[in-house]
């Protein structure tokens, strides 16, 4: 890919964002003419929708939703990699997520895995919001999220809950507002550290139904509870999940801008008309190896964790995996690239046996990372002559190819380094993003 190309990407995706914004101004004035109606309010609390423990998230991309809109799919979505207690009592935190496809509808799952004690959720809504990047409510977009007909719901100690469907008219490539208000101390939450998105949280009351941005004074880089967005009434055909660790994750891109590769992912397939059928969901957790758990924050093991960050996303057509690099650059060190490629070959299988497409993607260049030995190089070698060869997957993405230095293929190309020669820049993520088939998707 051009040098010229990769710098021109950024650019396209911050069109494309104004134009979603747009899309947004036509929103609030259909809401200005009642087009849209509201939800009624309920305050009776329920466990209606929750999912215990081990049972797996819902993923009824066969349903359709209770207005008959249109089938359900994932839209966003985060991989919780484990619990922070933040000291935070009668807590209104407002995420801020980025729907790659829109609909007429929206659902939200919320999640207590690794939380302690059954979490209660006495108040959530979902909202557009009036600029990129604010917890300021549009006018006439708030939405209370009902689950079983009622506000107010306890998730089971280490379950999931998806809320009723809220009738919303949400644009492609937009910015979406959930908020929840857990009342008391709660148990840890669960949560994903580094979202490279700013949202915005409130202690002491419960703040979900505010529209202003003056309710919520303090700022987390988190994400907190909902680990997926679905919408009904979606001109898609299927969701892709970009399954990986922190270069997945976006680590190193620039804040509250949207420029991980699976974001430029989704903007490569808003430009090609006979692919616009395919929303693109983000499940990359920074730190993430294949075979071995991390601590909180690092999250389960691929090999754990596939199950619900692929196999149960509502919708899901197609995973592209990127995992590898931390199992053989962290301690311990796994340098028999053979250990690797049995997790790798396993992962395929699985998604394969569930009539899932796989994408596999070469591990990048990471020659200046204060890890980096021969003996790695070895490893990382081995694994990608057998993703390029081995044909377990149904395509290959070269991330490889696409970032390394001509002169010196075991590092990056200087203008896609982040700087810490592991993790790619906002250009680099953009060249990831041109090295997948979207033909094979």
């Amino acid at each position: 890919m051009s040098t010229v190309r990769a710098e021109i990407r950024p650019r396209l995706l911050r069109q494309r964002g104004l134009r979603s914004w747009l899309g947004t101004l036509l929103v609030v004035a259909a809401l200005l003419l009642g087009s849209v109606p509201a939800v009624d309010a309920s305050s009776s609390e329920t466990a209606a929708g929750a999912v215990a423990a081990g049972s797996g998230g819902p993923a009824d991309a066969a349903g359709t939703d209770a207005a008959g809109s249109g089938r359900w799919l994932a839209t966003w979505g985060m991989a919780p990699s484990g619990k922070v207690d933040n000291g935070c009592a009668d807590c209104t935190i407002r995420n801020v997520v980025h729907v790659t496809s829109g609909g007429s509808s929206v659902r939200v799952r919320l999640s207590n895995e690794f939380g302690t004690a059954p979490l209660v959720i006495g108040d959530a809504t979902v909202a557009l919001p009036a600029t990129q990047s604010t917890a300021q409510v549009a006018p006439n977009t708030l939405r209370s999220l009902r689950f079983g007909g009622r506000s107010r719901v306890t998730i089971p100690t280490g379950g999931t809950v998806t809320s009723d469907a809220a009738r919303l008219a949400v644009p492609d490539d937009h910015d979406l507002l959930v908020t929840t208000f857990t009342p008391g101390y709660p148990t840890p939450m669960t949560f994903h550290p580094s979202a490279q998105q700013d949202s915005f949280f409130a202690r002491g009351a419960d703040v979900a139904q505010a529209t202003s941005a003056a309710a919520f004074p303090e700022k987390t880089t988190s994400w907190h509870f909902v680990t997926e967005v679905d919408v009904s009434g979606s001109h898609q055909r299927g969701a892709v999940v970009a399954f990986g660790d922190s270069i997945t994750d976006g680590f190193g891109s620039s804040y509250n801008v949207n420029h991980r590769w699976p974001n430029f992912l989704a903007g490569r397939l808003a430009q090609e008309p006979s692919r616009h059928q395919l929303s693109v969901v983000n499940a990359g957790i920074g730190g993430n190896r294949v075979l071995l758990d991390g601590g909180d924050g690092f999250g389960p093991a691929a090999l754990s964790r596939f199950q619900r960050d692929v196999i149960d996303r509502t919708g899901v057509r197609t995973a592209v995996i990127l995992e590898g690099i931390n199992d053989i650059q962290q301690t311990p060190h796994q340098l028999d690239p053979r250990a690797i490629i049995a997790g790798l070959k396993e992962l395929a299988a699985r998604a394969h046996a569930r009539g899932i497409r796989v994408v596999g993607g070469t591990l990048t260049p990471f020659e200046g990372w204060y890890t980096y030995d021969a003996n790695e190089e070895a490893a990382r070698q081995g694994v990608n002559n057998w993703i390029r060869t081995s044909r377990a997957f149904d395509a290959v993405a070269d991330f490889d190819a696409a970032l390394r230095d001509p002169a010196d293929p075991h590092r990056m190309q200087p203008q896609f380094d982040s700087g810490d020669h592991l993790h790619p820049n906002d250009i680099g993520y953009a060249a990831m993003a041109d090295a997948v088939p979207l033909d094979r998707l």
